[in-house]
């Protein structure tokens, strides 16, 4: 259903084939068709719709819209949708509101679920703890396959996911996994304990959500259980949590990689403030870090005056500098998120980054002496730009390998450390290295 139709509907108040239309359609799409209706039309729809669909498009709901919507339900309505979230979801949107909107919504949950709510948030931020769900199964390894399913069908609408079983032992303590294929596949008088996986893969609570989110890339797992510091089963992360991790990460990257504070709204419900405030400040420290580019150009005025075609090479030399370490440090952070480099392959990457670009600088460099040369048919000129290529690109592919690493190890974001910030490294030294050259070759 498109918007357009979604709008004849509620205008003609068509109700009845408004609500057939909507339970045909995916909470996402309509979530995302809601978002371009008034506040007013979207309580209407959200009427409509049935208790565990409401809550569904609620949860993919931005914050703001939420609390939006939270404002406009009655409590008996706030009631109904809060009792059909996960909890995971409702942490998450509790995290986010203002005082007196969690206020209200906690008002409305039930002790079970405001407890849960509250375990949650005490986890630290992008730990595993903080994005898992407590709503599991849990299954004693003495059931027999009839007795799990007759428990698993009691207790399926309370739990966000019933095809991954974990079996638990009295006292909690993860002991094994089980599928729910596997248990289809198995006669119904079997025991739990004969079909269950006793070496499971699991995180701690503490486990960074990037890690945890890694392992379902690295084993193909649709669900991750969750253990407290005594391996007591205390929760499980889904795919669909890991996935948004995931989103979450890459877009955090992208926007440090581009010298941008990282923000949790989209573009458009970024406020233009609050768009300045997250690009203003690196602005300012990129701006006056080329202060140094500039005291160096200062230092050899001699050098421009005795060659003036100096100049106009620089921007070349610079550019290439600059394209040389961004594809390092992108293959390097690159490399350190999917876990293929560690900070104990330091010196095997410095190794082969060093061969990769003497190999680079070599073929740059005489590709550009024999053009200067043709050009300006000037021996001195085209060997001050061979040699310095050759030196800038190998300058520029070691920052580039360095630099993330070295911010891994002080433990900062590896991503802060790509372009504009390694350009900017990079200009610096490739200025250095030209004007040093040029002023030896040319006895200045």
């Amino acid at each position: 259903m498109t918007k357009k139709i979604l709008k004849e509907l509620l205008l003609n108040r068509n109700f009845t084939e408004l609500r057939k239309e909507l339970s045909n359609m995916n909470p996402v799409d309509i979530a995302e068709m809601l978002r371009e209706l008034e506040i007013d039309e979207q309580l209407l729809v959200f009427r409509l719709l049935k208790k565990d669909e409401a809550a569904d498009v609620f949860s993919e709901m931005s914050g703001d819209e939420q609390k939006e919507l939270i404002n406009g339900f009655t409590d008996q309505e706030l009631s109904v949708i809060l009792d059909e979230m996960d909890e995971d979801d409702l942490a998450d949107m509790v995290e986010e509101m203002p005082a007196g909107v969690v206020e209200r919504v906690l008002a409305r949950t039930s002790p079970e679920m405001r407890n849960a709510v509250n375990q949650l948030l005490q986890y630290k931020e992008d730990s595993a703890g903080a994005i898992m769900t407590t709503e599991f199964i849990a299954l004693k390894e003495t059931m027999s396959v009839k007795e799990a399913f007759d428990y698993i069908r009691a207790v399926a609408d309370e739990r966000e996911d019933v095809y991954t079983c974990y079996i638990t032992s009295g006292a909690r303590m993860l002991e094994g996994v089980v599928t729910v294929k596997e248990m289809l596949l198995s006669g119904l008088d079997e025991q739990i304990g004969t079909l269950m996986n006793r070496n499971v893969i699991h995180v701690s609570t503490t486990t960074d959500q990037e890690e945890a989110a890694r392992l379902f890339d690295k084993y193909n797992l649709t669900a991750l259980p969750v253990v407290d510091n005594e391996g007591r089963l205390v929760g499980m992360i889904t795919v669909d949590d890991a996935i948004d991790t995931m989103r979450e990460e890459t877009s955090e990257d992208f926007e440090k990689m581009a010298a941008l504070n990282p923000k949790e709204e989209d573009y458009f419900h970024t406020s233009i403030m609050e768009h300045v405030r997250n690009r203003l400040p690196w602005l300012l420290i990129l701006m006056f870090s080329s202060i140094a580019t500039g005291l160096v150009i200062e230092k050899y005025e001699l050098a421009f005056q005795a060659m003036p075609a100096l100049v106009a090479l620089m921007p070349m030399l610079s550019d290439t500098g600059g394209n040389a370490g961004s594809q390092t440090s992108t293959l390097i952070i690159r490399g350190m998120a999917l876990g293929e480099i560690r900070l104990s392959d330091f010196l095997k990457v410095v190794f082969k980054e060093s061969r990769i670009a003497l190999i680079c600088g070599l073929v740059l460099g005489i590709a550009n002496g024999l053009r200067i040369f043709i050009q300006y048919h000037n021996i001195v000129l085209a060997s001050i730009i061979a040699i310095t290529l050759v030196l800038t690109v190998i300058v520029s592919k070691l920052c580039g390998a360095i630099m993330p690493m070295l911010a891994k190890k002080l433990g900062m974001d590896p991503a802060i450390m790509a372009s504009p910030l390694l350009t900017t490294v990079v200009d610096v030294c490739s200025v250095f290295i030209y004007f040093n050259i040029a002023t030896i070759l040319m006895g200045l």
